[in-house]
């Protein structure tokens, strides 16, 4: 049983500094994995039937678990799930629940110089208040405390977010045994741009570039980046104590990675392969016509590549957002484009093909209809997971490498390093390019794509449904958490 304590920069070595890096940048740029926290504390029933869920306060991290507290309660009835979130997330989280899953609001603290009512990475006005934001869910440690401390009985499991790393030390504190996730990468010195290294415990053919680090690892060696200052303090090497971890994969996708990612964990720890969430959960609320404001869904046109409306508010220049305009108007496709910026106005007329959204739109409705071709995304791993689930091939430097390099289903418009904040433009004739070289449906790349587009979405089905691996995998997590509880809880 690992010992409570706090984690900072002086008693973290070059390489735990270079996991963790990797395991932010792992959580922040795909969502593809949620620490899993044994916990000490109670439950309102029996605590081997309780599991406590905390996710982090961003929408591409709270989805996957929501549908995570959704397949527990509907495939695992005798289960007591609590989702734990605060007031101004609430109601969102409660439209995308079951009635079976209690409800939990925890306060949120109030952190100048952020707005009050500001509880979710969405709503912050500017990214720069992005360090406070994640300073003020820090706050979140003696609420959270407190409502453990309430409970009549130690529940099964916490299952919390990677970003919350007092949660680990709260179940600590409380008995609790624990292990996490991630892999060590980085380059070799003087690595020239362009070479590419291979990433240290993972399969041979796992290799990137230094353009393709992320923007947390290349900057993990600066102590003054306010992002990187909170993850050595406030996060620390809880995660890789963590007792296993969730990922928002399937086996048939990822196995190959399963044995180095438990490899970063304690000893014993598991990787358990439970998606996509969203399908194991079998979550109809978001394909209600209703939720449809913007009347995304009544048109009839034959192709609809859409950008990610979830994503974790990447800057997208007006310069930029231009390009891109004038590279869809030119593909010439039809094309439905979800912008989230209200000030931006189109350099060139879209034309009766062509629909800009500002606001929400169903995403997993529309990668599921009939008229959808491709799918032009930033790649955050919840949408990845929708388009392979829906067959249809998508264009986070790391997860587009996977889809088109390694799966590929897929292909990528090339950026530099440094994540959103350093590319530099892409031009309306990359756009034009590789959008038509992801709808042609007679070219042979094309052909290719949709032909693995297909695969991926036939695996990710069987996976989810009775006897596939991913509900295999999410029954054997809770019968080894209900056989060990009497063994684990202090």
């Amino acid at each position: 049983k690992p010992s409570a304590g706090n984690f900072n920069s002086t008693d973290c070595s070059n390489q735990q500094q270079q996991r963790l890096a990797m395991a932010a940048a792992t959580r922040s740029t795909t969502t593809t994995t949620t620490a899993v926290n044994s916990a000490g504390g109670g439950a309102p029933k029996a605590g081997r039937d309780h599991v406590v869920i905390f996710p982090f306060m961003a929408k591409g991290h709270t989805l996957p678990l929501l549908h995570f507290a959704t397949a527990l309660s509907e495939h695992h009835t005798s289960l007591s799930v609590t989702l734990l979130t605060t007031p101004g997330n609430a109601a969102f989280a409660r439209s995308r629940l079951p009635a079976s899953v209690d409800l939990v609001e925890l306060p949120f603290p109030t952190l100048p110089p952020l707005p009050a009512g500001v509880e979710s990475t969405d709503a912050l006005p500017c990214p720069s208040l992005y360090p406070a934001f994640l300073h003020a869910t820090a706050l979140l440690r003696e609420p959270f405390a407190e409502f453990m401390a309430s409970l009549p009985s130690p529940p099964l499991v916490l299952v919390s977010d990677f970003f919350l790393g007092f949660t680990h030390r709260v179940a600590t504190n409380a008995g609790a045994p624990s292990c996490s996730t991630a892999c060590p990468a980085s380059p070799s010195a003087g690595a020239e741009p362009g070479a590419l290294f291979h990433v240290p415990g993972m399969p041979e053919h796992v290799a990137i570039t230094t353009e393709e680090i992320p923007d947390t690892v290349a900057k993990f060696a600066d102590p003054e980046d306010l992002v990187v200052r909170f993850i050595i303090d406030n996060i620390g090497d809880s995660d890789v104590r963590s007792w296993g971890v969730l990922v928002n994969s399937f086996a048939t996708l990822d196995e190959d990675y399963v044995a180095s990612l438990e490899a970063f964990y304690q000893p014993g720890a598991r990787a358990w392969l439970v998606g996509p969430m969203f399908l194991a959960a079998a979550d109809t609320a978001e394909l209600d016509e209703e939720q449809d404001p913007e009347g995304c869904l009544s048109g009839s046109t034959r192709e609809l590549p859409n950008r990610d409306p979830w994503s974790t508010f990447p800057h997208i220049s007006d310069e930029q957002l231009d390009e891109i305009a004038h590279g869809l108007v030119k593909s010439g496709h039809p094309f439905l484009w979800v912008v989230r910026t209200n000030t931006w106005v189109p350099p060139v007329d879209v034309g009766p093909n062509g629909l800009i959204v500002r606001g929400w739109v169903p995403q997993r409705s529309i990668l599921a209809h009939k008229a959808m071709g491709g799918f032009v995304s930033h790649c955050g791993w919840n949408s990845v997971m929708e388009s392979l689930a829906a067959g249809k091939p998508p264009e986070q430097p790391l997860n587009a490498k996977h889809i088109a390099d390694i799966v590929g289903a897929g292909v990528r418009i090339h950026t530099k390093a440094g994540g959103m904040a350093a590319v530099d433009i892409v031009g309306r004739k990359e756009v034009e390019e590789k959008v038509n070289a992801l709808m042609d449906a007679d070219s042979e790349v094309g052909k290719r794509m949709r032909a693995k587009a297909t695969w991926a979405q036939q695996a990710a089905k069987s996976a989810v449904s009775e006897g596939g691996g991913s509900r295999v995998a999410l029954q054997e997590l809770v019968d080894e958490l209900q056989r060990t509880y009497d063994d684990t809880v202090v």
